[in-house]
């Protein structure tokens, strides 16, 4: 990563104060990520978790944003938007020292062991902070960067982040090959670090941010909501498209995510140190990129953006399927690489680079800096919509017609994504809102 210093130079105070905080927050939540980034494969490697069971877990990251557009209006009227992050932080990342209780031996986490559904009920927790947190950074963060720098500066930021993820992903796959039951005691470690992340981020001004001090009735804020929603959608064509294309990637992602894991599991039989190779591979490319693609991001539609985010991702799931059918792979120090993996991993690195922006940022680029966190929770809100369904589904084909039959699918489902990105951008010009 290396930061344009004349940029940094020209940043006005508040982008300065803005950027110190955002790359401290930054700096933890690549700690934090890098643990969870193995989050999945440690519930069915160390604890034995079912197929089903792990859908869910990836379903909980994601399902609750479902119900962000109702949450949103509640979420505008809270004036003191620093309490709610801190508080935030520690509802939802302190359980996370409850995994501690968690029994270091297989034995008793045979079958539907409890420990089972108390790991899926912390992450339900933590996730549930997510509908709070991501639009309040968005919209932090819109309301002090200034529009030219808004793609650059939250680059840089991904990019430290992506940096001690990939160190702490890796250190952590050692750990858990040493100890299998090493998360026990990780993850009281994270939840603390979440607590304080928040506390940092919580610094970042928000006088900016226009507040809504009206009080209304819990059915008057669920119809205001809503019609919001529609408005949103209706009024901006372009946004809609976006979205709809969102919709058939995100189905695509979450049906191949959950199996990816098993594939690695069942088919590869891949260590903890070698998954932790294959996503520090891909995030060291993503590093690299992530400069490029933010500057690129303020300078074209964010429809076509998605279209060569949606392209990456197309040949990531190709070059897996090819890994089934060409296995080759040498060893070296218990590593298990396979070339096919290498070449997936490749497109997944710019995949991670390009949709590290689009989806935390991109939906601002349709809207004015202080429609951000509306735009940014119907977005989600649609992303928690097609959780419900797709995870499970993916297990579902799956065990009816096999990894080959679902990776096929999830191609032809990005087809179609792409197709329509490019179809709306030619259609509908966007007119950047500064």
């Amino acid at each position: 990563m290396i930061l344009n210093l004349s940029l940094i130079r020209q940043l006005n105070p508040e982008e300065k104060k803005a950027f110190r905080l955002h790359m401290i927050y930054s700096a933890i939540d690549g700690i934090i990520m890098g643990v969870i980034a193995l989050n999945e494969y440690v519930f069915i490697h160390s604890l034995r978790g079912s197929n089903y069971q792990l859908a869910f877990l990836f379903q909980f990251s994601v399902v609750l944003f479902t119900f962000l557009f109702v949450f949103n209006q509640f979420r505008k009227r809270i004036a003191n938007k620093r309490k709610m992050l801190r508080v935030t932080g520690l509802v939802t990342r302190l359980p996370l020292v409850l995994l501690l209780l968690i029994p270091a031996h297989e034995s008793a986490l045979s079958g539907q062991s409890i420990w089972h559904y108390l790991f899926l009920f912390v992450f339900l927790i933590y996730f549930s902070g997510n509908i709070i947190i991501f639009p309040a950074i968005n919209v932090l963060l819109k309301t002090n960067y200034r529009h030219e720098n808004f793609g650059k500066l939250y680059s840089y930021a991904s990019s430290l982040s992506k940096i001690i993820l990939l160190i702490s992903t890796f250190a952590y796959g050692l750990l858990l090959d040493a100890d299998n039951f090493a998360f026990r005691y990780v993850f009281p470690f994270i939840g603390l670090l979440g607590v304080i992340s928040l506390y940092v981020l919580s610094e970042i001004d928000y006088s900016k941010v226009v507040q809504h001090p009206q009080a209304l009735k819990f059915r008057d804020s669920i119809k205001e909501s809503w019609r919001n929603t529609v408005n949103i959608l209706k009024t901006n064509r372009p946004y809609l498209h976006f979205e709809i294309g969102f919709m058939f990637y995100g189905f695509s992602f979450m049906i191949s995510v959950t199996i990816i894991n098993i594939f690695f599991q069942d088919a590869l039989h891949l260590n903890y140190t070698s998954v932790a190779f294959y996503k520090n591979a891909y995030n060291i490319l993503a590093i690299i990129l992530l400069p490029y693609f933010g500057k690129l991001l303020s300078n074209i539609d964010p429809r076509r953006f998605a279209a060569i985010t949606f392209s990456a991702l197309f040949m990531y799931i190709f070059f897996l399927l090819m890994t089934d059918y060409f296995p080759g792979h040498v060893e070296i120090w218990g590593i298990k690489v396979y070339y096919m993996l290498i070449l997936s991993f490749l497109f997944y690195g710019i995949f991670a680079a390009t949709m590290a922006l689009l989806w935390f940022i991109g939906s601002a680029y349709f809207c004015k800096p202080e429609e951000a966190d509306d735009y940014q929770s119907v977005h989600l809100s649609l992303t928690g919509v097609r959780s419900i369904f797709a995870p499970i589904f993916g297990i579902y084909f799956y065990e009816l017609i096999g990894f080959s039959g679902t990776f096929i699918m999830t191609m032809v489902v990005l087809l179609i994504a792409m197709g329509l990105m490019r179809w709306s951008y030619r259609r509908d010009s966007l007119q950047v809102q500064k």
